[in-house]
């Protein structure tokens, strides 16, 4: 603690705040990214609660107060931290990883529709099903090719389920066309009580987890900040990590990151 008082980290008006891997087995860095300045501005290995406490413990008690918003990826750990020390930000659940939590209830739901096709050897559905057409499912339906709408319709035709759970994910991005929270929430509280008592378990799941963040998910019709700038951090950071083959110290990555991703990168002016 000392030594962040000696050396305080840089402070932010506009935060987001995401996790990345930086070896298997579950091994996380915390990045905070100034998302004005568009730089990484601190991390530290972990991502409970009291990971992102030293960031705002070391900028002070006067810099947390002039935190005006934080975009999270729902973590509750973050969500906690942020509430207790940043107590003026707006906590934003951005949009990005809105999606993938949708993507993930439809990729899950068509795992055990395959598994399901493969016990009952309907070899047609299997084809359908197989993680090699995963990626026309996760795709917004307006991007799809031709070709890839006809796989779609074809697919939805033969399996309720998945059928069940695209409506579910088109009916949710509708969301987007309002233009005020109070318009919006009322939209998402209508999709999340008829979500959870749909017959899809990984779209429950998700719709109990929306319903607990209602108002961070309303927070981006106020300011549409969005953590997908961590997002794009952590492909530079696996790419680090990949070009490296690994990192042994985790203090030297650490500083590779900021070389790459922040203050010490040698591109930047003076």
């Amino acid at each position: 603690m000392a030594k962040e008082k000696l050396n305080p980290p840089p402070a932010a008006i506009n935060l987001s705040v995401d996790e990345v891997s930086y070896r298997k087995y579950h091994r996380y860095l915390t990045n905070v990214i100034d998302t004005d300045k568009k730089l990484v501005i601190w991390n530290e290995k972990g991502r409970k609660a009291e990971i992102l406490n030293k960031y705002y413990i070391g900028i002070g008690e006067k810099n947390c107060q002039n935190i005006e918003s934080v975009a999270l990826d729902g973590a509750k750990t973050y969500i906690s931290s942020t509430n207790k020390y940043a107590v003026n930000a707006m906590i934003v659940y951005d949009r990005f990883h809105l999606m993938q939590k949708l993507n993930w209830a439809v990729d899950m739901t068509r795992k055990q529709e395959f598994k399901k096709a493969r016990k009952e050897e309907n070899n047609e559905l299997i084809e359908l099903t197989n993680c090699k057409q995963r990626f026309i499912l996760l795709k917004k339906k307006n991007n799809l090719t031709e070709k890839q709408n006809i796989y779609l319709q074809k697919l939805c035709e033969i399996n309720e389920p998945i059928y069940k759970a695209m409506l579910l994910k088109e009916s949710f991005l509708q969301v987007y066309d309002y233009n005020t929270p109070e318009e919006a929430k009322d939209y998402l509280s209508g999709w999340i009580k008829e979500t959870a008592s749909s017959s899809l378990e990984y779209f429950k799941i998700i719709a109990g987890s929306f319903r607990d963040k209602l108002d961070y998910i309303v927070n981006w019709f106020k300011k549409k900040i969005s953590s997908a700038i961590s997002e794009g951090f952590n492909n530079k950071i696996k790419r680090l990590k990949r070009m490296a083959y690994g990192y042994k110290d985790v203090e030297y990555f650490k500083l590779k990151i900021h070389q790459h991703c922040g203050y010490l990168n040698p591109r930047l002016s003076p």
